[in-house]
């Protein structure tokens, strides 16, 4: 029983600010997603993403084995995704890339925070900036057919990251006045992102929930397993492998469907697996927690 309302008190927050969103969209009330979108992504992660690594205190070598294992994770993913989707027979172009792209910002972040503290906090942020990188090159690549890879370059996020980690290593401090105002700008992020999903979710034209649901499931089992095997090859500790676990298992992001919309992939397939991947979570986060915490 313990166990249970532990895991209870990290995921609703999480799935309450999401159905917030989802209900704000029911009732008829305005919400514009690209303005928050826009708002999130540009300013409020970026100060996030940043604060979290000049404060964390996780020894930098930590951090760094963090990220070399969810790289290797990620790669053994794909391969693994790709595979999958050829068997099926279905399409690459829409399919292979919510496979390997959770929602480490909208779900990931806030779960990891709340269940491993600011510990786990700061190993969610690495590996969603390592997932953040590989979606804006590889994944924009996947789905567009093309593209520079050079344009990640451009994303707030990226330099956030970079800057971030320059003080990490180097133990630099912005000053108290400024530490403050970029905290206080992080610190709108996760609501935002979690009402934001909420709202994606209520808008989606879903289809083919047969096929959706078996995709579905088939990316947790193959994100469990792959990112549990790589960090218990890397060594990592329980925390670490925790976050990069439960990082990799998060389901597909909308941020997938958006691609698929943009780049004129089958984007209500895509809609599909964002939303019965996500009803899904609301029972595989908190099984996969127990066996976490």
């Amino acid at each position: 029983m313990t166990i249970v309302l532990a895991v209870l008190q990290i995921v609703a927050p999480v799935f309450i600010l999401a159905a917030i969103g989802f209900a704000w969209v029911k009732v008829g009330l305005e919400y514009r997603v690209q303005f928050v979108t826009r708002l999130a992504m540009t300013l409020s992660v970026p100060c996030l993403i940043f604060t979290a690594l000049m404060k964390t205190r996780i020894d930098p070598a930590a951090l760094t084995e963090v990220v070399i294992a969810a790289v290797v994770a990620y790669g053994l993913l794909s391969v693994a995704a790709f595979v999958l989707v050829r068997l099926a027979g279905m399409d690459v172009r829409t399919y292979l890339a919510p496979v390997i792209f959770g929602n480490t910002g909208n779900l990931g972040l806030p779960l990891a925070l709340f269940a491993f503290g600011d510990e786990g906090f700061g190993f969610a942020v690495v590996i969603f900036a390592v997932m953040a990188i590989y979606s804006f090159t590889f994944g924009v690549w996947l789905v567009s057919g093309g593209g520079s890879p050079l344009k990640v370059f451009k994303e707030p996020m990226v330099g956030a990251t970079l800057l971030g980690a320059l003080f990490l290593y180097n133990g630099w401090q912005t000053p108290v006045w400024m530490t403050n105002t970029l905290t206080l700008i992080g610190q709108m992020a996760i609501p935002l992102m979690l009402i934001t999903l909420g709202v994606a979710v209520a808008r989606l034209h879903p289809a083919g929930f047969a096929r959706a649901f078996a995709v579905s499931v088939l990316k947790v089992v193959l994100s469990v397993g792959i990112a549990w095997g790589t960090a218990i090859w890397f060594g990592l500790d329980k925390i670490p492998l925790a976050v990069l676990v439960l990082q990799i298992a998060t389901p597909v992001a909308v941020t997938s469907y958006l691609l698929a919309e943009k780049y004129d992939a089958d984007s209500d397939a895509v809609a599909g697996l964002v939303v019965v991947s996500t009803l899904i979570s609301v029972l595989s986060i908190p099984l996969l927690l127990v066996f976490l915490l």
